[in-house]
Protein backbone atom coordinates (compact mmCIF):
# COMPACT_ATOMS: atom_id res chain seq x y z
CA UNK A 1 0.00 0.00 0.00
CA UNK A 2 1.18 3.74 -0.71
CA UNK A 3 1.57 5.72 1.83
CA UNK A 4 -0.01 9.03 1.94
CA UNK A 5 2.32 11.95 1.58
CA UNK A 6 1.26 14.88 3.44
CA UNK A 7 0.87 17.91 1.50
CA UNK A 8 0.67 20.45 4.55
CA UNK A 9 4.07 22.71 4.20
CA UNK A 10 3.65 22.92 0.17
CA UNK A 11 3.12 26.53 -0.79
CA UNK A 12 -0.01 25.66 -3.07
CA UNK A 13 -3.42 26.98 -1.11
CA UNK A 14 -5.17 24.10 -3.29
CA UNK A 15 -2.38 21.60 -2.00
CA UNK A 16 -2.79 22.61 1.31
CA UNK A 17 -6.15 22.20 1.47
CA UNK A 18 -6.51 19.21 -0.32
CA UNK A 19 -4.26 17.85 2.27
CA UNK A 20 -6.59 18.90 5.36
CA UNK A 21 -10.10 17.24 3.64
CA UNK A 22 -7.69 13.91 3.46
CA UNK A 23 -10.29 12.33 1.12
CA UNK A 24 -13.92 12.06 -1.38
CA UNK A 25 -15.27 10.00 1.69
CA UNK A 26 -14.10 13.38 4.04
CA UNK A 27 -15.85 15.29 1.22
CA UNK A 28 -18.85 12.99 1.16
CA UNK A 29 -19.39 13.25 5.10
CA UNK A 30 -18.64 16.92 5.13
CA UNK A 31 -21.31 16.98 2.58
CA UNK A 32 -23.74 15.42 4.39
CA UNK A 33 -23.13 17.19 7.58
CA UNK A 34 -24.40 20.17 5.92
CA UNK A 35 -27.57 18.19 4.93
CA UNK A 36 -28.12 17.37 8.66
CA UNK A 37 -26.31 14.26 9.28
CA UNK A 38 -24.92 14.64 12.65
CA UNK A 39 -24.04 11.13 14.32
CA UNK A 40 -21.84 8.40 13.38
CA UNK A 41 -24.55 6.03 12.79
CA UNK A 42 -26.23 8.48 10.18
CA UNK A 43 -23.71 8.87 8.45
CA UNK A 44 -22.86 5.30 8.10
CA UNK A 45 -26.46 4.57 6.55
CA UNK A 46 -26.40 7.24 4.97
CA UNK A 47 -23.01 6.58 3.02
CA UNK A 48 -22.65 2.85 3.61
CA UNK A 49 -19.30 3.28 4.55
CA UNK A 50 -17.42 1.03 6.95
CA UNK A 51 -17.06 1.76 10.25
CA UNK A 52 -13.57 1.83 10.46
CA UNK A 53 -12.84 3.87 7.83
CA UNK A 54 -16.10 6.55 8.93
CA UNK A 55 -14.41 6.51 12.43
CA UNK A 56 -11.19 7.09 10.90
CA UNK A 57 -11.97 10.32 8.44
CA UNK A 58 -14.38 11.50 11.44
CA UNK A 59 -11.06 11.28 13.85
CA UNK A 60 -9.05 12.83 11.13
CA UNK A 61 -11.86 15.77 10.30
CA UNK A 62 -11.77 16.74 14.01
CA UNK A 63 -8.21 16.60 14.67
CA UNK A 64 -7.75 19.19 11.16
CA UNK A 65 -10.69 21.27 13.28
CA UNK A 66 -13.62 20.69 10.17
CA UNK A 67 -15.68 19.19 12.84
CA UNK A 68 -15.98 19.11 16.48
CA UNK A 69 -17.76 16.72 18.34
CA UNK A 70 -20.85 18.24 20.77
CA UNK A 71 -23.26 16.49 23.14
CA UNK A 72 -26.58 14.84 21.30
CA UNK A 73 -29.00 18.20 20.96
CA UNK A 74 -31.54 15.78 22.05
CA UNK A 75 -30.09 15.01 25.64
CA UNK A 76 -29.17 11.16 24.92
CA UNK A 77 -25.81 9.62 25.72
CA UNK A 78 -24.57 10.40 22.32
CA UNK A 79 -22.04 12.81 20.39
CA UNK A 80 -22.74 14.32 17.39
CA UNK A 81 -20.33 15.85 14.85
CA UNK A 82 -20.95 19.72 14.01
CA UNK A 83 -19.30 21.46 11.99
CA UNK A 84 -17.20 24.27 12.97
CA UNK A 85 -16.48 27.63 11.18
CA UNK A 86 -13.43 25.87 9.01
CA UNK A 87 -16.03 23.46 8.18
CA UNK A 88 -18.72 25.75 7.29
CA UNK A 89 -16.11 27.45 5.22
CA UNK A 90 -16.30 24.34 2.89
CA UNK A 91 -19.68 25.18 1.60
CA UNK A 92 -18.97 26.81 -1.36
CA UNK A 93 -16.08 24.04 -2.35
CA UNK A 94 -19.40 21.51 -1.99
CA UNK A 95 -21.28 23.57 -3.85
CA UNK A 96 -19.09 24.06 -6.69
CA UNK A 97 -18.26 20.00 -6.94
CA UNK A 98 -22.16 19.97 -7.14
CA UNK A 99 -22.74 22.62 -9.98
CA UNK A 100 -19.60 20.85 -12.04
CA UNK A 101 -21.01 17.20 -11.45
CA UNK A 102 -24.25 18.84 -12.40
CA UNK A 103 -22.59 20.85 -15.91
CA UNK A 104 -20.48 17.62 -16.77
CA UNK A 105 -21.66 13.96 -15.30
CA UNK A 106 -25.26 13.75 -15.87
CA UNK A 107 -27.10 12.77 -18.99
CA UNK A 108 -29.48 15.49 -20.58
CA UNK A 109 -33.04 14.41 -17.74
CA UNK A 110 -31.23 12.07 -15.99
CA UNK A 111 -32.32 12.80 -12.35
CA UNK A 112 -30.16 14.14 -9.40
CA UNK A 113 -30.69 16.06 -6.49
CA UNK A 114 -30.66 20.04 -6.96
CA UNK A 115 -29.66 22.46 -4.04
CA UNK A 116 -32.68 24.80 -3.70
CA UNK A 117 -33.16 28.17 -1.90
CA UNK A 118 -34.54 26.72 1.81
CA UNK A 119 -37.27 29.71 2.39
CA UNK A 120 -38.21 30.36 -1.36
CA UNK A 121 -37.45 26.32 -2.75
CA UNK A 122 -35.70 27.87 -6.16
CA UNK A 123 -32.56 26.70 -7.68
CA UNK A 124 -29.51 28.74 -6.27
CA UNK A 125 -27.74 31.02 -8.53
CA UNK A 126 -24.59 29.46 -10.01
CA UNK A 127 -21.05 30.73 -8.08
CA UNK A 128 -19.14 33.39 -10.16
CA UNK A 129 -15.66 34.26 -9.42
CA UNK A 130 -15.20 37.49 -9.45
CA UNK A 131 -12.31 40.37 -9.20
CA UNK A 132 -12.30 42.83 -6.35
CA UNK A 133 -14.50 45.32 -8.39
CA UNK A 134 -16.74 42.70 -8.46
CA UNK A 135 -16.33 41.45 -12.56
CA UNK A 136 -17.16 38.35 -13.58
CA UNK A 137 -13.38 36.35 -14.44
CA UNK A 138 -12.86 33.26 -16.21
CA UNK A 139 -9.79 30.65 -15.65
CA UNK A 140 -7.87 32.45 -18.58
CA UNK A 141 -8.13 35.89 -16.74
CA UNK A 142 -6.60 34.82 -13.28
CA UNK A 143 -3.45 33.75 -12.75
CA UNK A 144 -1.26 32.51 -9.44
CA UNK A 145 1.68 34.68 -7.95
CA UNK A 146 3.60 34.61 -5.70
Amino acid sequence: MVKRVSLWNAGCPVARSLDAIGDWWSLLIIRDAFDGTRRFGEFQNGLGISKGVLATRLRDLVERGIFETAPASDGTAYREYVLTAKGRGLFPVIVALRQWGEDFLFADGENRSSLVDREKGAPIARLVIRSADGQSLAWNETEVVG
